[in-house]
């Protein structure tokens, strides 16, 4: 059975929205594009080269295969042999939509049905690029087994976030981290099961106030 790996690079706030230049996605007025330049360095540059010396196939939502699509065939330099790769890999994507997907190698899913049915195939493990879309439909599934965060020492205050509306509530184990010399916070998570909230004034008596304001709380008046 393959794995279903996220890969993301993240704001302070959760923010994930076009990281690596202005004109990748300016989606809801988005300005701030290209914001991991001036912190990515050597030590997250190995991780990405790691992340992509094994044989893998691509799992994407559909702007985030249309930027790919436009860029990488046509890419040159010292990110040509990066391009080759991802030219070679599967590019599955989760779309409803009926657009033509003119990329070598690519394959429409249309639903967390037949994504499941790829993941029990044998292959090389599926990596998510962009594609913020997916992360909550996914979690919600089951379908992630790994989780790797580059988060950057900005906060962006808008834009696209890895768990947005839908997200459901979700324990995660970190198996690994490093933080760079330019202060990029790489960790790595597995799922760790449900939510297990706790209280640590559960063995005190509550005071008058925090009865007072709990009331207050289920009123509606805090």
């Amino acid at each position: 059975m393959r794995r279903v790996i996220g890969a993301a690079f993240v704001s302070l706030d959760g923010v994930m929205q076009a990281p690596g230049g202005p004109e990748e996605d300016r989606t809801g007025g988005f300005d701030l594009g290209g914001w991991l330049f001036s912190y990515f360095d050597e030590a997250g540059g190995r991780r990405i080269d790691a992340l992509f010396s094994q044989p893998f196939d691509l799992l994407l939502g559909r702007r985030t295969y249309d930027i790919f699509a436009a860029y990488w065939p046509f890419v040159e330099g010292e990110d040509a042999g990066l391009g080759a790769r991802f030219d070679r890999a599967r590019k599955y994507v989760l779309t409803r939509g009926a657009q033509p997907l003119s990329w070598a190698n690519s394959h429409r899913l249309t639903g967390l049905d037949g994504l499941a049915e790829v993941k029990r195939e044998e292959g090389p493990d599926l990596i998510i690029q962009g594609s913020s879309t997916l992360y909550p439909q996914l979690l919600a599934a089951g379908l992630i087994d790994r989780l790797i965060l580059m988060t950057f020492p900005v906060v962006l205050g808008g834009g696209k976030r890895l768990f947005g509306e839908g997200a459901p509530p979700r324990s995660m184990r970190m198996v690994e981290h490093e933080v760079t010399p330019r202060g990029v916070v790489i960790a790595t998570y597995e799922p760790d099961g449900q939510i297990a909230p706790g209280d640590f004034g559960a063995a005190t008596t509550p005071s008058p106030a925090e009865r007072e304001r709990r009331a207050r709380v289920a009123a509606g008046t805090w």
